[in-house]
C-alpha cells in the first residue's frame, strides 16, 4: 500500500512521462490504480474487434483478460489456453499479428520515454511494432528506469529471471537467480526492442499506472 507522497511522487512522475512518450508520437494516459487502468483500457476495446493476447502477468494480475471476455462482439486470440499443441500454439502467435489490438506491458520504461523489452519468440515486440492496428501497453510504474543502460539491466537481471521461474525454463538463471547471458535453447533473452517513437502517431497507447504491476 502506497503512502500519501508515494502516491504523489508517482502521479508526477506519470505527468513527466506522458510528456516524454507524446513527444515521440506515443499516446499516455495515466490511472492510479489497477482496477481503474483496466476499466479504461476495456473502454478503449470497440465491439467487433479482435484481440491479441501477449504473455503479461501485469495484465493477468489486474483481471484484464477476464473481464475483457465479458465485453459483447470482442474476440480474444488466446496462445495462452491449456492443451494446445505446439503448432496450435504458433498458429495463434501468427494470428495475433493481424488482430485489430495488441494488449500488452513493457519490461522497462526509461525516464525520457523509450519501451525497452526482450522476448523469447518474438511475437510480442514484433507487434508492438507493425501488425495489429492498435497497441496498448499497460505500465506499473514500478518498471520506470532512469536511463536505457539501467532499463536493459532491469530486463536482464530482474525481469527475467523471475519470468524463466515463472514458464519453468530450464536455464542458468531459473536456478540461481542471476543471469549468466546462458546459450540454452531454453532461453528467454532472445529478441531485444528499443522503440524511441513511431511512424503512426498515437498508434501506440501507453497506459501508466500508479501500482506496481508485472515484474
Amino acid at each position: 500500500m502506497l503512502d500519501a507522497p508515494q502516491i504523489k511522487y508517482r502521479e508526477k512522475l506519470a505527468e513527466h512521462l506522458i510528456k516524454q512518450l507524446t513527444k515521440r508520437r506515443l499516446a499516455a494516459s495515466f490511472a492510479p490504480t489497477a482496477a481503474q487502468a483496466r476499466d479504461e483500457v476495456i473502454a478503449m476495446i470497440p465491439a467487433g474487434a479482435t484481440v491479441s493476447r501477449c504473455g503479461s502477468m501485469s495484465l493477468v494480475e489486474m483481471g484484464l483478460w477476464e473481464a475483457l471476455a465479458q465485453k459483447p462482439g470482442v474476440k480474444i486470440i488466446d496462445p495462452f489456453i491449456p492443451g494446445l499443441s505446439p503448432e496450435e500454439y504458433y498458429a495463434l502467435l501468427r494470428q495475433g499479428l493481424l488482430a485489430d489490438y495488441m494488449i500488452s506491458s513493457t519490461n522497462a520504461l526509461t525516464m525520457d520515454g523509450k519501451l525497452v523489452n526482450l522476448d523469447a519468440t518474438g511475437n510480442r515486440v514484433a507487434a508492438m511494432c507493425f501488425g495489429p492496428e492498435k497497441v496498448i501497453l499497460v505500465v506499473g510504474l514500478n518498471k520506470v528506469a532512469p536511463d536505457l543502460e539501467t532499463a536493459m539491466a532491469r530486463v536482464k537481471h530482474l525481469a527475467a529471471p523471475i519470468n524463466a521461474m515463472r514458464v519453468h525454463r530450464d536455464t542458468p538463471c531459473a536456478e540461481t537467480g542471476r543471469c549468466q547471458d546462458c546459450k540454452s535453447p531454453e532461453r528467454i533473452c532472445n529478441m531485444w526492442s528499443i522503440i524511441e517513437g513511431h511512424r503512426f502517431e498515437n498508434r501506440l497507447h501507453v497506459k501508466l499506472v500508479g501500482e506496481d504491476l508485472g515484474y
